[in-house]
């Protein structure tokens, strides 16, 4: 019993790990990813040899299988909750909005507005960069200001300038 409950523990350990390795390796942080890698290996090692010696029992390896979906289910939360990298929010609106626009630039967020022809006449496009730890307050904010608006969300993988840069390299001194 005690072999069972060892296996599912290294288990919800090893797969974060494995999470966190892939992502910091999405984001081209190798450096973090490396880390993580060779604590992945060694908890890797050392469950799948608890597995594989001894008479191979099949609770013990339904238990490793058990273990790797909850070790899943919990590498996305801890991802969800580091919430590493950016976000880049495209916002459509039906009108200008100054009020809106001037309550994200005070919380802290770059916009920038553009004016467009749609089917129907005259629609505004936002432009919004943020970290995203920040991505669920600038949602909230224009939800609050602007209810209807058609908001997609995007991952960007590299940029340079702008205004987040400019914050980030204030926060630094």
């Amino acid at each position: 019993m005690l072999t069972i409950i060892l296996v599912f523990l290294l288990q919800i350990i090893l797969v974060p790990l494995l999470t966190l390795r892939i992502i910091f390796v999405v984001k081209n942080r190798t450096g973090m990813a490396t880390g993580f890698g060779f604590l992945e290996a060694l908890v890797y090692v050392f469950g799948l040899s608890i597995v594989l010696t001894g008479e191979q029992n099949i609770y013990e390896m339904l238990t490793y299988a058990l273990g790797f979906g909850v070790g899943i289910y919990l590498g996305g939360k801890i991802e969800n909750k580091l919430a590493i990298g950016y976000s880049n929010l495209a916002v459509n609106l039906l009108n200008n909005n100054p009020e809106l626009i001037n309550m994200l630039r005070n919380n802290g967020f770059g916009v920038t507005l553009f004016e467009g022809k749609g089917r129907d006449g005259v629609r505004y496009h936002l432009q919004i960069l943020t970290t995203r730890n920040r991505e669920d307050e600038a949602i909230a904010i224009i939800e609050e200001y602007e209810p209807k608006a058609f908001i997609i969300s995007y991952e960007p993988r590299k940029f340079r300038g702008g205004y987040l840069v400019k914050g980030m390299k204030k926060s630094l001194k």
